[in-house]
């Protein structure tokens, strides 16, 4: 993928960056997730966490929003979750 220069992109950095993942109704998913997000962001909390399970129960949607610093962050973090076997879906 090429780099996007900066006067190109949507995202003005820093920024605040919601995004919202979707997995299976687990214990521990939204605080994996919580994990994960703290990695590539470590000024992340908690309190940045907005969970709603979905409308049989059986998955869970956990919406983080995350200090964006750069594209290259965005991209390694949504890779990451992505990648993540109990993720299903990252918007």
């Amino acid at each position: 993928m090429r780099p996007i220069p900066p006067e190109e992109s949507l995202i003005e950095y820093p920024s605040d960056f919601p995004i919202k993942i979707m997995g299976p109704m687990h214990d521990d998913f939204a605080q994996t997730m919580v994990d994960v997000v703290t990695i590539h962001d470590p000024t992340f909390h908690a309190g940045k966490v907005e969970m709603r399970p979905s409308s049989k129960g059986a998955y869970l949607s956990v919406t983080v929003t995350v200090r964006a610093t750069s594209r290259e962050q965005l991209d390694n973090l949504y890779r990451e979750l992505s990648s993540h076997p109990m993720v299903k879906i990252v918007l």
